[in-house]
């Protein structure tokens, strides 16, 4: 056949070809590589617009008030020693309170504006955390560091929580009087007009083992949105993975997890478990107290000394909060070993130092020490799914019989119920920012923000009883569950179904939730 003549403009040159793409570089339409290149354009997007990797932000809160949060960190008069024990590597002092941290969740007016930036979840620098999470998994090097930091900073460095920082206190009658909802609402008229009275019911939290005071910022938010007042405690006794001590006129300071291979007693003696344990709650007891001394101080009229003194720079308007918290009657709460925290601080009281006139008990710890049964002031326990299904030996005897005998025991008003279909850090944030993630390696069965939303539930009907002794919803359920029942768990109990399946009657709600354990019904 005979070739057609070439261009003129290409006679004595190389015949064109397209350019050759090296092998590597070309595109070939398998699964994995859609996977891949899906997962990259994810990353560029979040880094691009900066987003959380793989993470969700947190919700709004639900409540009719908008919710303001300010960080306290204030210096105590002296240096309160709680126990002698020391750091083997430095010889300094171990237990040792020289300012307590706490952040306050509260009710604010509606469309007020912070001209500060929103607090971040992992509290700058990321680093600190970071490192105490490596310390926690006995990885801590330099490498393992930098990486878990960029890992950490990556994940949620950029995580926001909501409320807005350093607000004024909402005036709660005012604000129902504006709203068309909370004012047609009788059970949030009849609250306004108790905390108008009383003052805004205030909640001392101490946070559970490797967590720190931002990992439970959404129920102290959800709670905030409602009315109540919530101190949400950083403690400094090497639960919490790394935490920045900061002191007017001083250098700024870290202070991250140790445990008792770390320290030793005055004398240079290897602590036993039971001495760590007792010194561990006895600091948190002591940081439990001067928050409390803190907020009286603000209730009482001294919030500007208080916003002077606070190294973190906020509640420049405490000087308008002075006889608006109910501090002589206040709640202690807590998850997991905050929640032993919380039981102890019960000891002996109601006391000016602890006024507290009931307490809120999250999965009272199962290695935190023992459970302090000396307690006079009604009380909430609530068992995850997860803490109640799975038995655990607890000084000898089952730790849920422990703890039902503590409740029954109590001559006051008590309640011990299990959350269905929870796991133990389903009051936490965790599961809002990684839903699948921990739903997957918990066990949680639960929708996420379902599950926060009965913690929040009744944890109000608790107050609404603390304040009015009524009892109302889950509080005035009989106790039908003396035991956890696992074929009674979540799930089983289904819209329209009676007491059971072949007898009629009304279904209730809560059985689909809830197992009551202890009531005084």
């Amino acid at each position: 056949m005979m070739q057609p003549y070439p261009d003129a403009s290409t006679m004595g040159k190389a015949p064109l070809t397209a350019p050759r793409v090296p092998p590597v570089l070309r595109p070939i339409l398998t699964w994995r590589y859609v996977v891949c290149s899906l997962i990259a354009a994810y990353v560029v997007y979040c880094y691009i617009f900066s987003k959380p990797l793989f993470t969700h932000q947190l919700p709004n809160y639900s409540g009719p008030y908008p919710v303001g949060a300010v960080d306290i960190e204030t210096p105590l008069a002296s240096p309160r020693l709680v126990d002698t024990a020391r750091f083997k590597e430095t010889k300094e002092k171990a237990f040792e309170v020289d300012t307590v941290l706490f952040t306050l969740y509260y009710p604010t007016a509606q469309n007020v504006t912070s001209h500060k930036p929103k607090h971040h979840w992992i509290p700058k620098p990321v680093s600190v955390t970071a490192e105490g999470y490596a310390k926690f998994a006995h990885i801590n090097n330099f490498v393992v560091n930098k990486l878990m930091t960029r890992a950490l900073d990556g994940l949620v460095g950029s995580i926001e929580i909501p409320a807005q920082v350093d607000v004024p206190l909402a005036d709660l009658a005012e604000a129902v009087v504006l709203d068309p909802d909370a004012r047609d609402d009788d059970k949030e008229v009849k609250k306004v007009i108790q905390i108008v009275k009383s003052g805004h019911p205030v909640i001392v939290f101490s946070h559970g083992m490797a967590s720190s005071r931002t990992d439970y910022t959404h129920y102290a938010g959800e709670l905030a949105s409602r009315g109540y007042v919530v101190a949400l405690l950083e403690h400094r006794d090497g639960s919490c993975p790394g935490s920045v001590v900061m002191k007017n006129g001083e250098p700024v300071k870290t202070k991250l997890a140790f445990d008792i291979p770390d320290v030793e007693s005055a004398s240079g003696i290897d602590l036993t478990v039971d001495e760590f344990k007792r010194a561990q709650l006895d600091f948190r007891e002591a940081e439990i107290e001067e928050a409390v001394r803190v907020l009286k101080l603000i209730n009482e009229g001294h919030g500007e000394e208080v916003f002077k003194k606070n190294a973190r720079g906020e509640g420049a308007d405490f000087k308008n909060w002075k006889g608006r918290l109910n501090t002589d009657e206040m709640i202690v709460a807590g998850h997991s070993y905050g929640a032993t925290g919380a039981m102890q601080a019960l000891r002996g009281g109601p006391s000016p130092e602890r006024p507290f006139k009931g307490a809120i008990i999250l999965d009272p710890g199962k290695s935190s020490g023992r459970l302090n049964d000396d307690i006079r002031v009604p009380v909430l326990v609530v068992h995850s799914n997860s803490w109640s299904s799975k038995s655990s030996i607890f000084y000898g005897r089952a730790h849920f019989d422990t703890v039902k005998d503590i409740v029954e025991n109590n001559v006051m008003p008590s309640w011990f119920a299990t959350s269905l279909g929870t796991s133990h850090p389903s009051v936490t944030d965790a599961p809002l920012l990684e839903p699948w993630l921990l739903s997957w390696t918990t066990g949680a069965r639960i929708n996420v923000y379902e599950g926060l939303r009965q913690y929040v539930h009744v944890t109000e009907d608790f107050l609404w009883f603390l304040s009015t002794g009524e009892k109302r919803d889950l509080l005035n359920e009989d106790a039908e569950y003396p035991e956890y029942d696992q074929g009674s768990g979540f799930g089983v109990w289904q819209p329209g179904q009676g007491d059971n399946e072949s007898a009629g009657g009304v279904w209730w709600d809560w059985k689909r939730y809830w197992q009551v354990h202890v009531s005084p019904n």
